[in-house]
């Protein structure tokens, strides 16, 4: 998934179908569940002072967030597939830099949205201080970003391949 605009963002059928399912299941089953936990702790007594009853109402809380989340990137999805090899950094691309000219200390990771984040690889968003400043380069580029200091970091771009996900 990788965001081509401030409001599409790019889906593979694959991730589209998992983020539906995730949004089926809140907006249906976990209400319920939700609703079933809460009205077993209002029953406890006093709302006060009733640990179980506020935890489930924060999980309420949180439940509700990420439907609004995931409604709101469903609407704008537009299903495809990966970018191909161009060797031009894109959204949907695994991305392979170094840094500051040490071949040996080297990343690989999925430019595209949050909503990808995996165990396998790092993930940076488009409009992240990496993402902009590699976005649109190509192998054997270098390209700039800004830290969270205040100085620029150079990278060099070792390899780029679509993400097939």
């Amino acid at each position: 998934m990788t965001q081509t605009s401030e409001s599409v963002t790019w889906l593979t059928q694959a991730a589209y179908d998992q983020l539906k399912a995730e949004l089926d299941y809140l907006s249906g089953p976990a209400r319920t569940e939700i609703a079933m936990k809460i009205a077993a702790a209002r029953e406890e007594g006093d709302l006060r002072e009733n640990g179980g009853y506020h935890a489930a109402k924060e999980e309420q809380g949180k439940q509700e967030l990420r439907v609004r989340q995931l409604t709101q990137l469903l609407e704008n999805a537009k299903v495809g597939t990966a970018p191909a090899a161009s060797g031009e950094v894109a959204p949907g691309t695994l991305v392979t830099i170094a840094f500051d000219g040490d071949e040996d200390d080297t990343l690989e990771f999925l430019l595209a949205s949050r909503e990808y984040a995996s165990d396998d690889f790092e993930t940076y968003s488009p409009q992240s201080p990496l993402g902009s400043g590699v976005n649109g380069k190509k192998v054997g580029e270098d390209a700039q970003y800004e830290l969270p200091n205040g100085k620029k970091a150079t990278v060099r771009i070792l390899a780029v391949k679509p993400f097939n996900g």
